[in-house]
């Protein structure tokens, strides 16, 4: 299998015999699947994985902003799998999937963190930061992974639900609050978004977010490639939100970004709230709830049968409530565990 980073043969690290570590492939995608459902089993009970995400992190877009390796034994089949995403300046997530069953998978997992750590330096220095911050995010109560990320040196720092609400047909007909008007993204004959309008999204998620727990910077440029890398994505999933103003202006004030989730097996897609925002001049006037209004009401028209999100637990907005009188409840949680990088 033809090598597809530029990495030489020193860049790997060394495993237990008989254990090797390689670049991933597009021969691989299956058994990545494979890998990602049962990491995926392990921490929720149950598993949606989208093949043509992984493919998409392998293969495909994704790929180009993540190093990444996997381990394999006599029969080059992959059981474990780390990737390093360089998210934006001064942050790269981590990301780590592993076979419990493998004897020597605690001797490959330190291997595969210590050798993540060193890529992620590698991207902060290319990109001239003096520190950056490693993030990975196991599931809760997954104390063997969580050993391992304690082990090389990260630290739990947060806890966020992943919650999902049902869609039933008869929710298609939802509206904005009286005074928010909500319209999608808008487009060119040819469906592609029309540049300022996706400016202003990202404005909005920038000015809204800047308060929020582990908030940075991501350029215009990071933003729109990294939520294009999805297989979910589409632009028709982009909407802005606008009050009236004493003087009859309607005035941006907030933003909902979704794409589509895979489907179980035998269900149907879903749609994930990727990010919603409010401008804190218009907050507490249903700007939020009738960003809601309309994703349940597309997913609704769509044939779509819930709406999944992820809300900080501690926020300092009370965001969970919200979505809890919403109808959404917590389907599985995951932590944040960071390892902070002074470079200077």
């Amino acid at each position: 299998m033809p090598d597809t980073t530029s990495a030489t043969h020193q860049d790997l690290p060394n495993l237990p015999e008989p254990w090797r570590a390689r670049v991933p492939g597009y021969a691989d995608i299956d058994a990545l699947v494979a890998l990602r459902r049962l990491d995926e089993l392990q921490g929720t009970g149950e598993a949606h994985v989208d093949p043509a995400g992984i493919e998409s992190e392998v293969a495909g877009q994704a790929s180009w902003t993540r190093r990444q390796l996997v381990a394999v034994g006599d029969d080059d089949v992959p059981r474990a799998w780390i990737t390093v995403h360089d998210r934006a300046a001064g942050r790269a997530l981590i990301w780590g999937y592993f076979d419990r069953d493998v004897e020597q998978i605690d001797a490959i997992a330190k291997a595969f963190y210590a050798w993540a750590e060193d890529a992620a330096v590698a991207m902060a220095r290319f990109r001239g930061v003096t520190a950056t911050r490693l993030d990975e995010s196991p599931f809760a109560g997954d104390t063997r992974q969580a050993g391992w990320l304690r082990q090389a040196g990260y630290a739990k720092r947060r806890t966020w639900l992943h919650m999902e609400r049902p869609v039933t047909a008869d929710e298609a007909s939802l509206e904005p609050r009286a005074g928010v008007t909500v319209r999608p993204v808008e487009r060119h004959e040819n469906g592609m978004p029309v540049a300022a309008d996706l400016q202003v999204v990202h404005q909005m998620l920038e000015t809204s977010f800047q308060d929020h727990f582990n908030s940075y910077r991501e350029s215009f440029s990071e933003f729109v490639q990294r939520l294009r890398e999805d297989p979910g994505h589409s632009w028709d999933h982009w909407w802005l939100a606008y009050v009236d103003t004493d003087g009859g202006h309607h005035v941006p004030a907030g933003t909902v970004v979704c794409s589509s989730s895979a489907a179980p097996e035998g269900g149907t897609p879903g749609t994930y709230v990727e990010y919603i925002g409010v401008n804190r001049a218009a907050r507490g006037r249903g700007v939020a709830k009738s960003l809601l209004a309309t994703v349940i009401a597309d997913a609704a028209r769509s044939g779509r049968d819930r709406v999944s999100l992820e809300v900080d637990a501690d926020s300092p907005t009370k965001a969970d409530e919200l979505y809890r009188s919403l109808g959404w409840e917590t389907d599985y949680v995951t932590e944040s565990w960071f390892k902070d990088l002074d470079l200077s």
